[in-house]
């Protein structure tokens, strides 16, 4: 029987519709705004955090609603002026040992998140927040790398004892002075096994041996790389750390990175701590050395002079006992005269070396080197500006010693450093130890702002512009195919519905202003398969066919046509998916995912409507397209 569907293909087709109606029915409900407070390494919020902050928000008349879900508390407030007042209040109270946050939380009933039904994410241009492109200081990556690979040749040679004069860096290399060529000769066994990725080259000169170690094409480019994807994991973690729901970070380009940060409304904050570069160093004091002579220049081999935050000298030995890296736990707190200290938990490997060290150096003074980097202004006024695209930033390596302690007993994985200013430079070093220190120097070359208000006008002009073009269609169609033309329009509604439902459940679909433009642009090929649809039953009534051939014949003969134009049009939505990156791959998402609803509302739900009306046993006479 021609036009006829099975009664479960009429039934999986409003079973998809409807399953897209109540996924999309989230999008109706605005967003409050809300506080989150989250336990930082090994704190959890708990029942007793939430009755304690309930209390403390209480006895200054500020209501909110609490949930309490995963070890996280979510507060809404009814005002923003309440919301920044309770985030102000609870910071204070609970200290660095749990992070709170500014947020906007979906309005969503409960019942709805339970089954796991969410709103549309909106992008950065849609909500609001800030945006940064970030640069990464190659020149002082490879430094970093270099140092320690000089330090690596010294630790493995001697573990060997193999006894070396010295080591030290030549341009893209490392050179390694030997007193005895054939010890030289062990060492270059030694070295080739357990640094394939270097080119080594022997020679002998004015009576000693070297070997010089220079790093091949393969390894500077991984080296680079790699200085940028850790830079990527450690700015993920702080910016995990501001709370923000949400956020994008990706690389672009060799030594950029990209971070948005929608929703955000404490952006001075966001980006003092995203574009920090604070590490430790942990150094033995020479406390033989005269500083005087050190003062003027005449500093023991092996040392170096640094001054601490009072200015006074202190000679430290070159050898690093420990760095930053090694820190995997860090939170600021008081100490028992009440100044500010930053408690320090290592990882195994840290709390080995650190264990080993202090046994051997009971009563020796350990100092705590605090390295920042710093971007040098230029004096030139035609120099490129932040924000220029031949911006290229010149950072100033800045060393100060914090602290200086007698070691008293063996440490072990857990210490202390006292000497901070302030507690709220202690809760931002504790933070950015927490989080990690970054790999090389980052400078935040770009920076756009996006308020609330400007997301709330992005998002209205663009319904403005889509309710227009849609009201256009839909004019259209009803005037020029009728009856016809309304189921058209039907299935327009359903293709929209569907597409906000399935946005909605993809955990990371975004959609910004391209992705509206993207739905736009779906609709219109969806009204364009109808078109050739219903030409195509046209030029089958002129020639003579029933009404229900007519109708067989539209839809089988335009299906072919229409599944080309989508597939190709996919196929380039997929490549822009691929190798896009942000607001391109949104619209490639959106694209696709339209496409995939159009061809089944336009063909499929729209014939099933078709159908039901005209199709099966009935003898329609006349059909009004």
């Amino acid at each position: 029987m021609l036009n006829k569907f099975p009664w479960w293909k009429n039934l999986l087709v409003f079973v998809v519709i409807g399953l897209g109606f109540f996924y999309a029915l989230p999008n109706l409900y605005g967003e409050d705004p809300a506080l989150q407070i989250s336990g930082t390494h090994g704190t959890t919020v708990d029942a007793a955090v939430q009755e304690r902050v309930q209390h403390l928000l209480d006895a200054k008349n500020i209501s909110g609603d609490y949930e309490l879900e995963n070890e996280q508390l979510l507060i809404r407030f009814p005002t923003t002026e309440q919301q920044i007042l309770a985030r102000d209040l609870v910071q204070e109270t609970l200290g660095d040992q749990y992070i709170t946050a500014l947020n906007l939380a979906p309005a969503t009933p409960a019942w709805m998140r339970s089954l796991g039904m969410h709103p549309l994410k909106l992008g950065l241009d849609l909500r609001g927040g800030v945006h940064f492109l970030m640069e990464v200081d190659m020149a002082e990556a490879m430094n970093k790398m270099k140092t320690q690979l000089v330090a690596d040749f010294r630790t493995e040679l001697r573990n060997a004892d193999l006894r070396l004069s010295g080591a030290r860096i030549d341009g893209d290399a490392v050179v390694v002075t030997f007193r005895d060529a054939a010890v030289r000769d062990e060492a270059l066994d030694l070295l080739k096994r357990n640094h394939a990725d270097f080119a080594f080259q022997a020679y002998d000169r004015d009576g000693r041996s070297y070997i010089r170690a220079e790093m091949t094409p393969q390894k500077l480019s991984q080296i680079r790389t790699n200085a940028v994807d850790q830079n990527i994991n450690i700015i993920r973690n702080r910016v995990n750390e501001l709370g923000v729901a949400e956020p994008l970070v990706q690389r672009q380009g060799a030594d950029r990175v990209v971070v948005e940060l929608p929703g955000i409304q404490d952006t001075a904050r966001a980006k003092e701590i995203l574009g920090a570069t604070a590490t430790l160093e942990f150094r033995l004091v020479d406390s033989n050395a005269d500083l005087n002579a050190a003062m003027q220049g005449r500093v023991p081999a092996g040392d170096e002079l640094y001054h601490d935050k009072n200015g006074y000298p202190v000679v430290l030995e070159k050898r690093v006992i420990l760095t930053g890296d090694h820190i995997v736990d860090a939170s600021s707190s008081t100490d028992e005269n009440g100044r500010p200290q930053v408690n320090i938990s290592l990882d195994s490997r840290g709390g080995s070396i650190m264990s080993d060290f202090t046994k051997d150096n009971v009563g020796k003074s350990m100092a705590t080197n605090f390295i920042e980097y710093k971007v040098i202004p230029s004096d030139d006024p035609n120099a490129p500006k932040p924000g220029d695209a031949d911006y290229r930033p010149k950072f100033q390596k800045v060393e100060q010693i914090i602290n200086v302690a007698t070691i008293q007993t063996r440490l072990g994985s857990n210490f202390r450093i006292t000497g901070i200013d302030s507690p709220k430079e202690a809760h931002n070093l504790a933070l950015l130890l927490r989080a990690g220190a970054l790999i090389a120097p980052i400078q935040i070359v770009e920076e756009r702002t996006i308020g609330p208000s400007l997301g709330q006008q992005n998002i209205d002009n663009g319904l403005r512009a889509m309710f227009y073009g849609v009201a256009a269609l839909m004019v259209f169609m009803l005037i020029y195919y009728k009856a016809f033309g309304f189921i058209a329009n039907l299935a327009l509604m359903f293709n929209l519905v569907l597409l906000v439902g399935v946005m909605s459940l993809i955990p990371g679909a975004t959609m910004t202003l391209p992705g509206i433009a993207g739905i736009v642009l779906t609709l219109g090929m969806a009204i364009d398969a109808n078109v050739l649809i219903y030409e195509r039953i046209r030029e089958e009534l002129r020639n003579g066919r029933t009404v229900q051939q007519s109708i067989h014949l539209g839809y089988e003969k335009a299906f072919g046509t229409i599944a080309d134009s989508n597939i190709t049009t996919f196929i380039t939505a997929l490549i822009l998916f691929m190798v896009g990156t942000g607001a391109v791959k949104g619209f490639a998402l959106v694209l696709m995912i339209g496409i995939a609803s159009s061809m089944f509302t336009a063909v499929t739900a729209c014939r099933a409507i078709v159908n039901i009306i005209w199709g099966g046993k009935r003898k329609v006479k006349k059909l009004y397209i």
